[in-house]
């Protein structure tokens, strides 16, 4: 082969090889941008999940302090529902005592009566308040009985409350029992 015949086929060949450098010019150029693309949307993947994470952590941190808080509030709601008797107890010896002559008596146990509940309400105890003539509602009162109504307008009502109910903080602890009018 002559030195013309091998110019000519490298003319042609050149061209060619011109333009499959150029096209893997552009193959390794879009390689690297959808390498950029994939690495951005795998960033952008991380974020939200980061973001998700972060949030999750934060609605579990507030839960768990809610919990905390009401544990607090109620920590002792089984001793102060067990000392309820013991303020049933005082309320009938202050009923007994106050018919009798003995004031000194009466005086040193109301005040025994009254330091106790006083300390009851600073832990959150707090009594119910029910009177005749209160519209009875099974989500609040215990019926222990229902009368025939004295009068028209206490049928479906509280006729007389034989318990008192007891609230620690927004929780009723013992319901009030009540005798209803039917």
């Amino acid at each position: 082969m002559s030195e013309k015949d091998s110019t000519e086929e490298l003319d042609e060949i050149l061209p060619e090889a011109e333009a499959t450098n150029e096209q893997e010019e552009l193959d390794n150029e879009e390689e690297e941008v959808s390498i950029e693309d994939e690495l951005r949307g795998d960033l952008t993947k991380e974020k939200e999940k980061f973001l998700r994470l972060f949030a999750e952590f934060e609605n579990y941190k507030k839960r768990t302090s809610k919990e905390r808080m009401d544990l607090f509030k109620t920590a002792g709601q089984e001793v102060i529902a067990a000392l309820l008797p013991v303020v049933d107890d005082f309320d009938r010896a202050l009923n007994e005592l106050s018919k009798s002559d003995d004031k000194e008596t009466f005086k040193g146990v109301e005040l025994i009566a009254n330091k106790l509940r006083e300390t009851l309400k600073s832990k959150g105890l707090e009594e119910m308040k029910v009177k005749q003539g209160d519209a009875f509602d099974a989500e609040v009162h215990d019926a222990i009985t229902q009368i025939p109504a004295p009068k028209k307008k206490l049928k479906g009502k509280i006729i007389d409350v034989v318990e008192k109910g007891f609230k620690l903080g927004d929780k009723i602890i013992r319901h009030p029992k009540v005798v209803v009018g039917n």
